[in-house]
């Protein structure tokens, strides 16, 4: 089985359902989900609680009733569990009890990775350097279906053919996948640039809650990756309705659906954040 922190979200198969925190979502499974043991994300305990103090204690009771997990699968910011960033130093406390304990750490970057959070890889800032890795979503530069599983060449130990299906391998993706690290990755500008609107929106997001004091704004984020949690849960909701009527499409997140969620195109211009900016902070005041 495999350990998975709370908040995690990996979506469609049982497998992955299994390591899922959202109740909603895992009901989807339609059947017992046993295969994932859940693990307290990065402040779970609002730092009353040493980080790993309570699964370091089941993995040294023998009573515990606990089978060693085979690995631990995380997220560095949690995006369909509500933006949640883990520090640095928890990502590395992490990994060097994964060592402890000969835990395999796989990071999955398949929303926040391809540059996201200002790196190429969501995990770069903490200097870790996970077992395996799994990216897709933008990693193909053009919206075609890609997803690539990243290992250590030690952990290769399948056969030619012996994990394949009938969809995989599509070549048109492999090809815009390469075009685009060519033009966005070959040197600094692309992460740069990510940095310097993730402050544009940080900005203006925290302008946001100063302006509206009763709806309990906490913004939080990295990169182009950023999060309004309200108070109140349903504003969230009503937020997002009222942006799209005004042009703008967002989203929810969380496990009440209680933070706005901007995910901007890694591409966009400052002038184009800064109207659908505009266009946020109006939807909040008209649910004011």
């Amino acid at each position: 089985g495999s350990l998975a922190v709370t908040g995690n979200a990996f979506k469609r198969a049982g497998g992955s359902l299994a390591v899922t925190g959202n109740a909603f979502k895992r009901a989807g499974a339609g059947i017992p989900l046993v295969h994932g043991t859940p693990m307290p994300f990065d402040n779970y305990f609002d730092g009353q609680v040493p980080d790993f103090l309570w699964f370091e204690r089941l993995l040294e009771d023998q009573g515990s009733g606990l089978n060693k997990p085979a690995a631990v699968i995380v997220e560095t910011v949690q995006g369909e569990g509500g933006i949640n960033v883990a520090r640095a130093e928890w990502l590395r406390a992490l990994q060097d009890l994964c060592h402890r304990q000969d835990m395999l750490l796989i990071v999955d970057d398949i929303q926040m990775g391809c540059g996201r959070t200002g790196g190429f890889f969501s995990f770069e800032e903490a200097g870790i350097v996970p077992d395996i890795v799994t990216l897709s979503k933008s990693i193909s530069g053009y919206g075609l279906p890609m997803s690539l599983c990243l290992f250590k060449g030690e952990l290769d130990v399948w056969e030619p053919g012996e994990h394949n299906g009938t969809f995989r391998g599509n070549n048109p993706a492999f090809v815009t996948a390469a075009a685009t690290l060519d033009a966005y990755w070959a040197d600094g500008q692309m992460e740069k640039q990510t940095l310097a609107r993730g402050e544009q929106v940080e900005q203006a997001l925290l302008a946001v809650g100063e302006e509206h004091p009763e709806a309990g704004v906490q913004v939080r984020g990295r990169g182009l990756v950023w999060g309004m949690k309200f108070a109140d849960p349903t504003r969230a909701t009503t937020v997002c309705r009222g942006a799209f009527e005004l042009g703008l499409l967002v989203e929810t997140s969380g496990p009440e659906s209680e933070v706005v969620k901007v995910l901007p195109p890694l591409t966009v211009s400052s002038a184009e954040l800064d109207e659908g900016l505009q266009i946020l902070a109006k939807a909040v005041r008209d649910t004011a």
